[in-house]
Parts: C-alpha cells; sequence; structure tokens
C-alpha cells in the first residue's frame, strides 16, 4: 500500500465513509502476504517509497502469475522485470492491461481497471554508448516511467563519436539526473561526468569482445572513472540505475 492510499483510507474512516471494520481487511496484509511459494511485501512503498517490484527470471509462471495478482489486487501498480516471452503471453492473457516491452524484457500491469500512471517527474536522461545497449536502456526507462519519471532516451553516443556527445550538452542542464549505460571500456559514464554538475549513475553493459569478459572491463572501467563521484551499478542493472535515480528526485522535491 502506498502512503497517499493509506492516507486517503484514514480520511475516508474519519469522515465515516469506510467502516473500522473494513479499514482494518483492508490492512490485514500488512506487512505481508504469504502466497506460500512467496512472501508478497505490501509494506515496502511505505518503507521505500515505491512498491515491490517482481524479478521474474527464474520463477514458475504460475506462480508469478499469482504474486502479480495479488500485487494489483491491493491497488499497486506492478512492474515486472526479467521476463521471458512465455511468462509476458500469460501475463497478458490474465491481465489485458499489461505494457509489456519484449526489448529491456519488462511488464508494467495497471492495479484493476486503472490506467498507468503518468510520468510527470523528472527527466532523466538515459544515455547510451551503442544501440547493442538497448535491452539495459529500456529497462532504465520502463522503470523511471513505473516510478513516474519521464525517461529521455539518448542513444549510440559513444565515445568512438565522442562530437556526438558534445553537442547534446544542453539536454544534460535540461536533466535532474543522468544513467550512462556502455559496454566496451565503459568510457562514456567519465566523460558525461566531465561535462555536467547533475548526479550521473554508470551502468556498465555485457557488451563487447573477448577481453570485455562479459561487462567486467566496462565495470572496472567505470569504478575507475576520474568524474568524481559516480555511483556503479552492476552489470547490466537498468533497474538499479532507474531506481537510484528515483532516490535522488525523491530527496531533491522532498528538499
Amino acid at each position: 500500500m502506498e502512503e497517499n492510499k493509506l492516507r486517503e483510507l484514514m480520511a475516508r474512516v474519519r469522515a465515516g465513509k469506510v467502516s473500522e471494520d473494513e479499514a482494518i481487511r483492508q490492512l490485514r496484509d500488512l506487512p505481508y502476504a504469504d502466497l506460500g511459494h512467496a512472501m508478497v511485501d505490501h509494506h515496502r512503498a511505505l518503507r521505500q517509497g515505491a512498491a515491490e517490484v517482481v524479478f521474474a527470471q527464474g520463477k514458475d509462471t504460475a506462480h508469478l502469475v499469482a504474486i502479480v495478482r495479488e500485487l494489483t489486487g491491493h491497488g499497486t501498480e506492478t512492474l515486472i522485470t526479467r521476463l521471458d516471452a512465455a511468462q509476458a503471453r500469460a501475463l497478458k492473457k490474465k491481465f489485458p492491461r499489461t505494457h509489456h516491452n519484449p526489448i529491456g524484457r519488462t511488464a508494467r500491469v495497471p492495479a484493476g481497471r486503472k490506467k498507468l500512471r503518468p510520468a510527470d517527474r523528472g527527466p532523466v536522461l538515459v544515455v547510451s554508448a551503442g544501440t547493442a545497449d538497448a535491452a539495459v536502456v529500456e529497462e532504465a526507462c520502463e522503470t523511471l516511467a513505473w516510478l513516474g519519471i519521464r525517461a529521455e532516451a539518448m542513444a549510440d553516443c559513444g565515445v568512438a563519436g565522442i562530437h556526438r556527445v558534445l553537442a547534446r550538452r544542453a539536454d544534460f542542464d535540461r536533466a535532474r539526473a543522468i544513467i550512462v549505460v556502455a559496454g566496451m571500456e565503459g568510457a562514456l559514464a567519465s566523460v558525461v561526468a566531465g561535462l555536467t554538475d547533475k548526479p550521473v549513475i554508470a551502468v556498465p553493459t555485457s557488451v563487447g569482445y573477448g577481453a570485455g569478459a562479459g561487462g567486467i572491463a566496462a565495470l572496472l572501467g567505470m569504478l575507475n572513472s576520474c568524474g568524481p563521484g559516480v555511483p556503479v551499478m552492476n552489470i547490466d542493472n537498468g533497474f538499479g540505475a532507474a531506481f537510484a535515480a528515483g532516490r535522488i528526485l525523491r530527496l531533491l522535491e522532498n528538499a
């Protein structure tokens, strides 16, 4: 349950529009619901400012559907990450209003008959080195959208053609935060961090030739960035970068 929904419920109880028994019924599954195969955390939005996200990889499809049904049934728009095609088909069958992004391997499922929440905060700029990084970029953009944050993708701006980055400096000034997604040697994060005073979050990707070691070279390059104060996510973790950007924006908005 999100904080605004809890406040609305309390106001309805005070106004006599909802009985105490009904309020207790709605709150009964706080802090979690035990489905047997999963402990669904309905309290997370109150603690962290965002609801539980479902990681689909390795999950039984029936279990995945049950978890999403539990979350959406409590009024929570639900984000699912690392979704395969069969799982996506099952979700769309059970929840026809599902928004599936096959490139990002994500889905967003609205609660009941509601529409997906509008992205009215931000923007956060997602800068990628090459088109091969698209899956990570899309995962980040979908996560930002789920958080209600406008994402603007700036694709194919690797350091092999550094003029492409330099030409977009005005976009950096508009952004509230910047996510940089790059494979190979991961140098793009240092370049962007040297051009702006905005928070820069780096995401190494597994894109690259043999010595890139599946993203290890990009990860080490970003960890050794000469751009000061650049936090680095795990390899291919667009979700983590977007969630970090959301926390930064929440602090800025509440300052």
